[in-house]
């Protein structure tokens, strides 16, 4: 018989309320709507919350995402894009990114509950509206849920509920046996007083658990429900279901004992479901709801172009709830506590009190206080009320409810908004504190005299601005002056490539490959000064406005085309954040140039053939993308390149970006950059090859100080190309 013949003679459809009664259906209405109020509540108290923020100009990023535009994440379109799209966020890519086993099993939770919460408005939409208003309007009930409609809607919320509850096994199994270090919940940070985390953790548990309890009584209801009908056809369509219903058969269960159970069953998952709704708002769960809109609202240029200070006047950084934007607010609820930040995180793992989802909890924590919100078990518990649980007149955001050495601790490597999966911003929320700090002066005496130099000298070594291009001294040829004469390419130098007496035959030798190049360069001489890019990163961006300005207006008198700079902390803020002052340009960094002059034969170079390692600038791979042309150029010159473990976009911080290098670091238990150092050690190279000044000065101390100086050359990438181009018998300072 052909399946429309066998439809057309067979009620294939299920009881809605089967068994329950009048009563019991009045019963779960008041219940039902109970839950719906209470969800409305806290879903009120949050959006109350987000109110009280400041706006974050994201509605435009938020509508090309749903059209399925990629932005880039660079005000000149050279930076890395941001393919964050509807799209992609559906594929939940941003939570496999890393851990595919994990990934996978978040689309399948995903999915699986979208796909039973469309199940049950489908079915509310059937049960509420169509029938009723069919006996209203017409006389008698009508229902779409039957017959072929019903057979697709029953196989697919069978198999993806099933895929959704396996899912959530595996989820379990990896919380709780497996047990990877970075979900557990100790702090950097330890306060004096003491604290506890038991109830995030039993907030994780209550979650899955809810979620578990109702999925199992689901499949238990329908193998109930399918066994009281006693089995038909078409509940080949609900394969789980059915196979539920066969083992209470096997275990002797008949079909008129099937019934009574259906009904104690139906209850149990109501409640359970129900219970779930109201707890929503107020628990983790709440991420469900937020983490795609956070996702779709996340502007990834945000890190690299900073936002500006709040705009109120005599004040400095964040000092109350209201001074946060609605994307910064958010950010607090829709952290998942994955711990990813916590694992990367280079100020944590040199022992420093910083964790980036500490940072987030405690504030999270402190604006649900401040707002009149309340979130059950996700909560800090401490016997004194410090930070997280500080309230009252006098508070101090920074300072208070996040300890200063926190906030200083970070060195804005981005490696935390990068491997974040729901899109949390977390270096900018930390350099809005860290302006608060600069305001009061709580800074280390060591950056305080960085700045003094800064603003008065306009490098941070404190010389005479007339010693800035004295390196050039020891060239045998005069590199042009920029404002006076016409040339293609400006170069900005930056501080370090400047001043530091061991980096300055690094840019001679720069120099002399773009002269034999052919290339036509020039320099600002005495009128560059440092770009500000980490100064502004500290929080001071008054010294940082007054660097920019002066930069641009002396770049407006030059005459170039392009620039390009050795410094990836000065390419990050030329690229990105001097075009929203006026000063919009091409830049450039210099591995970018070499790369490109050794391929195109300007350059000519033997091949060096040594094995060697490079680490990635986090300023020059995760800030702007540039990952491949200092492989490039190794190739060109014939080495053999084994990567570090943490490389590209996943590189490891040296531990000098946010100012850090004008800090005290004394009281880490490993500098970064030592533990960098051992991590290349264990490759089997002879050098580790850079392309940042700063780098060449860490992990130049770095090798000395873990006693490695004599196993590994730290040397900067435009040493091996001079001495690739130099006859074989020249000896080429290292």
């Amino acid at each position: 018989m052909a399946l429309p013949s066998v439809l057309a003679g067979t009620p294939v459809t299920r009881p809605v309320f089967q068994d329950i009664g009048h009563v019991g259906k009045a019963v779960f209405y008041v219940a039902g709507t109970a839950a719906v109020m209470v969800f409305l509540w806290g879903m009120w108290l949050r959006v109350r919350k987000y109110r009280r923020g400041r706006p974050a100009m994201r509605w435009p990023i938020i509508r090309q995402a749903l059209a399925g535009r990629a932005r880039t994440g660079s005000a000149r379109g050279i930076g890395r894009p941001d393919t964050r799209t509807i799209g992609t966020l559906a594929s939940n890519k941003t939570i496999g990114r890393g851990d595919r086993a994990t990934g996978i099993a978040h689309f399948f939770i995903f999915w699986g509950f979208l796909v039973a919460f469309a199940a049950t408005v489908i079915l509310t939409i059937d049960v509420d509206v169509v029938r009723n208003l069919s006996r209203l309007i017409a006389g008698h009930e009508d229902s779409f849920f039957h017959g072929p409609f019903f057979l697709v809607y029953t196989f697919t919320v069978d198999t993806m509920g099933f895929a959704f509850l396996l899912s959530l096994i595996y989820m379990m199994v990896r919380r709780g046996v497996r047990r990877p270090w970075r979900l557990g919940y100790a702090r950097a940070e330890q306060p004096e007083s003491g604290y506890s985390r038991k109830r995030l953790a039993t907030g994780d548990w209550v979650f899955l658990g809810l979620l578990l309890a109702i999925l199992v009584t689901a499949y238990l209801l329908t193998g109930l429900r399918i066994l009281s009908q006693g089995m038909p056809w078409f509940t080949l369509f609900s394969p789980f279901g059915r196979l539920t219903a066969q083992m209470f058969a096997a275990f002797g269960m008949t079909p008129a004992g099937a019934v009574p159970a259906h009904t104690v069953m139906w209850w149990v998952h109501a409640a359970l479901a129900l219970s779930f709704v109201a707890y929503i708002p107020y628990s983790k769960a709440m991420h469900m709801l937020l983490d795609m809109v956070n996702l779709l609202a996340t502007d990834r240029s945000a890190t690299p172009s900073l936002p500006a200070p709040v705009p109120a006047e005599g004040q400095a950084g964040y000092q109350r709830l209201s001074d946060f934007t609605w994307k910064e607010l958010l950010d607090l609820d829709a952290c998942t506590k994955c711990g990813r930040c916590h694992e990367v995180c280079p100020a944590r793992t040199a022992g420093a009190p910083l964790s980036p989802r500490d940072l987030i909890l405690d504030l999270r924590q402190w604006a649900d206080t401040s707002s009149g919100g309340h979130t059950f078990l996700d909560r800090e518990q401490r016997p004194e009320p410090t930070g997280p649980l500080a309230a009252g007149e006098g508070v101090r955001i920074a300072g208070d409810v996040v300890a200063e050495r926190t906030l200083w601790s970070c060195t804005t490597c981005m490696h935390c908004v990068e491997v974040c999966p729901v899109g949390v911003e977390h270096v900018p929320t930390i350099v809005q504190l860290r302006r608060s700090l600069v305001d009061e002066g709580a800074m280390d005496p060591t950056l305080q005299t960085a700045l003094q130099n800064l603003a008065t000298q306009g490098n941070s070594f404190g010389k005479s601005a007339r010693m800035r291009a004295r390196w050039t001294k020891g060239l045998d040829f005069q590199i042009p002056d920029a404002r006076k004469t016409p040339v293609k390419y400006l170069w900005f130098v930056g501080d370090f490539a400047s001043f530091d007496d061991r980096l300055q035959e690094n840019s001679r030798a720069l120099a002399r490959i773009l002269r034999t190049a052919g290339m036509d360069f020039g320099l600002l001489y005495d009128a560059e000064r440092n770009a500000g890019n980490d100064v502004r990163r500290v929080g001071e961006e008054g010294l940082f406005e007054m660097l920019a300005e002066h930069n641009i207006e002396t770049l407006r008198q030059a005459q170039f085309e392009e620039i390009f700079t050795t410094d990836p902390h000065s390419l990050n803020t030329l690229r990105n954040e001097y075009p929203e002052r006026g000063g919009t340009y091409k830049v450039w960094h210099y591995t970018e140039l070499l790369a490109h002059l050794l391929e195109s034969g300007e350059i000519r170079a033997r091949k060096l053939g040594y094995k060697v390692t490079y680490h990635d600038p986090c300023y020059l791979a995760r800030y702007n993308g540039v990952t491949q042309a200092p492989r490039r150029i190794l190739r060109a010159l014939g080495c053999e390149l084994v990567e570090m473990p943490r490389n590209g976009v996943n590189t490891f911080c040296c531990g000098a970006g946010g100012g850090r290098i004008w800090m005290d670091d004394s009281f880490l238990t490993e500098r970064p950059s030592e533990n960098r150092i051992r991590e290349a050690v264990g490759l089997d190279v002879s050098q580790f090859i850079v392309a940042c000044p700063k780098d060449v000065t860490m992990y130049s101390d770095a090798a000395k100080t873990t006693g490695n100086d004599g196993r590994l050359t730290v040397r900067d990438i435009t040493l091996l190309v001079a001495e690739a181009m130099a006859p074989a018998t020249e000896e080429v300072a290292v």
